[in-house]
């Protein structure tokens, strides 16, 4: 490890482990343990589908990747190995505690050979009835390569036996858990409720698949293979972006192996042909690991009927500048609004969408949609918009990883409706979240309404992470998110901004020249402070410049859910500078910052985090807050989540995820959070 910065991917893996600590956590609700363990798997996958497939990417380069990351990839790529087999020794030891207490629950996971008879010619006719149509098995012969595995999925390695003459034949079989749900309830006995996984019905019904040789013994074992996923798109202007994407979405299915899972008790013969086919070498990672793979899956695990497996559902608070059945443009105009989701409902956006697309006085609404809910009633509302007469402009980001796909099909759909439809900024992610209302009253005047946010405009993500979304009509804001809807539409020519502040263009200099202005203010011994609410802050410049207003004397508070390359507590570097990470029931994923200023504080909501690709290579937009009112919630918020006792961890140099020391009254920011709410929306 660096003695000035935690390297990114291992500062990730120590943010799963506070992922981790909630599915130990006794006082979270049984299934939503289970689910915390769905969603550490879930994150891994793509940590390495991503992160460590480019640090392997990366080692190639020799002492060149060494310069360009500030740390060596194939040490790193070491620490990451002994790090995942730790986590996964820990993941296992929790899965089968909190199975144990399912079981307690008189609820069991039972696999093919515990069944009894009724459940037995149910697993039968399931079998027959919806799996065995859907497998399509390969055979593994000494002289045929492998087949391209599709990435993260999961396969049986299977192994037919004849007992007599020791004969034996080897076979992969696909688990369709993308078509068939992962998990099936079997009929309720009075012992209890039981559930089988998918892959038991199939290791029950293999001598089904393979009738036709002659076979006595079947015997199957799960693996999977995780593959680098990281786009390589050529800059080949003559060729349509669309076309770059959907090449490079087919070139992932063909990506190289960085990840091989497989099931522990393997025979060594089978164990040893996977190996070699796959051509794993020494710096493969190779993870021996329990029964079943791909536990992203728990989080989907069926409703089991009592509600204190799993967390109260969340009301969630009407807001008080917002009147039901009123119109929201016009509240706006009377002042500005701030949401907070999932605290807010969501519906308020939709609702603003749906009378947008009715006013009369409407012309145009623009919006950026990086990713969207499965069935967007955003896209509905802007579809309705067209029909209405509008004109509507969507800028939708083909690069939102792992929504690629979506998002070509969205765009189309759009397009064919008669929504203008661009696709991002060639060279750029557009990852802002920005939308535009326009209205021309009596063909004289025009008014704009603009919401500027820190997540995507996505009803489904909304429910569980939480957001900032500012509605406004503040000309400051509305005629400069004007402009950056101009350079969408017009080929990319940059505008002057004095108030909103665009990456890649102006960010890091002004998050210089405001750090910059609390140092001079410390060493003029001025009150001087600077606290960040972020998921991710690892760019070493910034990171330099935090250190410095540190050994100024300025006070830094971090709030970071995810990664950190800062090195907190460091004597004569980062002595004033203390991090938290909060894990808990919701998603932390809104964006803000706060500046002393001298007393006249200055407060940003953004879409970025303080990372290079953010900073540098990305189109994000940071919005100041001019109205007083909410700048003063907002640092009411950093302070409840700031003094929050039961799910903060300190974010110290030894990644070591200690709980913040609970008082003598225990103080959990998001419940705090809720009631700092409800209490100041209260009619």
């Amino acid at each position: 490890m660096s003695k000035r910065y935690i390297p990114k991917e291992i500062s990730w893996l120590s943010f799963n482990e506070r992922v981790l600590q909630e599915a130990e956590n006794k006082d979270v609700p049984l299934i939503e343990r289970f689910k915390f363990l769905g969603i550490y798997s879930n994150n891994l996958d793509e940590y390495f589908r991503v992160r460590v497939a480019t640090l392997k990417r990366l080692s190639k380069l020799d002492l060149k990747s060494r310069d360009l990351l500030g740390y060596p990839p194939k040490t790193t790529l070491k620490k990451i190995q002994e790090i995942v087999l730790l986590q996964n020794t820990k993941f296992e030891k929790i899965y089968k505690s909190l199975i144990h207490e399912l079981a307690k629950q008189n609820i069991h996971f039972i696999d093919e050979k515990q069944l009894n008879q009724e459940q037995s010619e149910f697993v039968r006719s399931y079998f027959h009835s919806e799996v065995r149509t859907r497998l399509m098995p390969y055979l593994i012969e000494k002289d045929t390569e492998m087949p391209n595995l599709t990435d993260d999925a999961i396969y049986l390695a299977i192994i037919l036996n004849k007992k007599q003459s020791g004969k034996k034949k080897y076979a992969l079989v696909e688990i369709p858990a993308n078509i068939l749900p992962r998990f099936i309830v079997l009929p309720e006995t009075e012992e209890g409720r039981f559930i089988i996984y998918l892959d038991d019905i199939i290791r029950f019904g293999l001598k089904d698949i393979f009738f036709i040789f002659d076979f006595d013994e079947f015997s199957a074992y799960t693996i999977k293979l995780t593959k680098d996923a990281e786009l390589e798109i050529t800059d080949d202007i003559s060729e349509s972006y669309i076309e770059k994407i959907s090449r490079s979405l087919n070139q992932r299915k063909w990506g190289s192996p960085v990840r091989f899972v497989y099931d522990r008790d393997i025979p060594e013969d089978l164990l040893k042909i996977l190996t070699r086919k796959f051509e794993f070498g020494p710096d493969d990672v190779i993870i021996p690991a329990d029964r079943y793979h791909n536990l992203k899956d728990l989080i989907k695990i069926p409703y089991l009927g009592k509600s204190k497996f799993y967390y109260d559902p969340l009301v969630s608070l009407p807001h008080k500048d917002i009147i039901p059945g009123k119109s929201i443009l016009s509240a706006m105009k009377k002042k500005d609004i701030m949401l907070f989701f999932p605290y807010h409902p969501f519906d308020y956006l939709i609702d603003l969408l749906r009378e947008a697309s009715i006013d009369p006085y409407v012309t145009s609404i623009q919006i950026t949609l990086y990713r969207l809910a499965r069935n967007s009633s955003v896209v509905n509302a802007l579809l309705n918009a067209v029909r209405n007469g509008k004109s509507v402009t969507t800028v939708v980001e083909l690069q939102a990883r792992f929504d690629e796909e979506a998002n070509i099909l969205w765009g189309n759909k759009l397009m064919e409706a008669g929504v203008k439809v661009i696709y991002g900024v060639p060279g750029l992610k557009v990852h802002a979240k920005l939308l535009l209302i326009t209205r021309v009253v009596n063909n004289i005047t025009t008014q704009r309404y603009a919401a500027v946010g820190t997540g995507n405009f996505n009803e489904d993500t909304a429910k569980i992470y939480t957001d900032h979304l500012l509605l406004t009509t503040n000309i400051k804001i509305t005629n400069e998110v004007f402009k950056v809807f101009n350079f969408f539409n017009a080929n990319y020519k940059k505008d002057n901004f004095y108030h909103l502040i665009l990456s890649p263009f102006s960010l890091r200099n002004k998050i210089t020249l405001l750090i910059d202005n609390e140092i001079k203010n410390a060493r003029n011994g001025s009150k001087a402070y600077i606290y960040l609410k972020l998921n991710n802050l690892t760019d070493y410049e910034i990171i330099d410049k935090l250190y410095e207003a540190s050994m100024a004397g300025v006070n830094v508070k971090l709030i970071i859910r995810g990664m950190m390359s800062l090195i907190t507590g460091k004597k004569d570097t980062s002595d004033n500078i203390k991090g938290i990470g909060i894990v808990d029931r919701f998603l932390e994923h809104t964006r803000f910052m706060i500046f002393c200023n001298g007393g006249h504080e200055e407060c940003y909501i953004t879409s970025a985090d303080l990372m290079t690709r953010n900073v540098d290579r990305r189109i994000e937009v940071t919005c100041p807050v001019f109205d007083r009112t909410i700048k003063n919630e907002l640092k009411e918020i950093f302070q409840i989540q700031w003094n929050d006792n039961v799910k903060a961890r300190k974010l110290d140099a030894n990644l070591s995820n200690k709980f913040i020391k609970q008082g003598k009254k225990a103080y959990r920011s998001q419940v705090e959070v809720f009631n700092y709410l409800k209490k100041i929306h209260e009619k």
